[in-house]
């Protein structure tokens, strides 16, 4: 619920795009459950969002996501219970471990994108196509700033 006690924070950039990302969010991780995926909880995103294809160090996913290594390491050893990704061996450093995706991993993958598809076409059916077409233009470009 917002605080009405600030009602300029509330129309703040940082804030209209935290209410688009959980708008996009809540019609995501909402439908997980329909879609064969009960057990997949927002915070496991964290790991999911920023796990490479050849697969991350544990290190680098904490880093990406602005979390403590430790916070990390209990949200990879939830997925790896899962069978949602697994640690082997890293080629490059044989003291280190690097953290990627199970075919079933990857399948929760896929299965996000085309929720998170869905949930692009709602909102352009919500503000129409081409508000929701510049709207998505603008925020490549912003994230090309990164």
């Amino acid at each position: 619920m917002r605080d009405a006690s600030h009602p300029a924070a509330h129309s703040s950039l940082g804030a209209l795009l935290r209410d688009a990302y959980e708008w996009v969010s809540e019609r995501v991780y909402g439908r997980l459950a329909g879609q064969g995926f009960p057990e997949i909880r927002r915070a496991h995103g964290g790991v999911l969002r920023h796990i490479r294809p050849e697969g991350s160090r544990l290190t680098e996913l904490a880093q990406a996501a602005g979390m403590a290594k430790q916070s990390m390491a209990y949200l990879v050893e939830d997925l790896a219970r899962l069978g949602h990704v697994e640690t082997l061996p890293d080629p490059e450093d044989g003291r280190a471990r690097r953290v990627r995706l199970t075919a079933k991993g990857r399948g929760l993958m896929e299965t996000m994108l085309g929720l998170s598809r869905e949930a692009e076409a709602e909102l352009a059916a919500a503000i129409g196509a081409r508000e929701a077409a510049g709207l998505r233009r603008a925020l490549e470009k912003l994230a090309a700033l990164r």
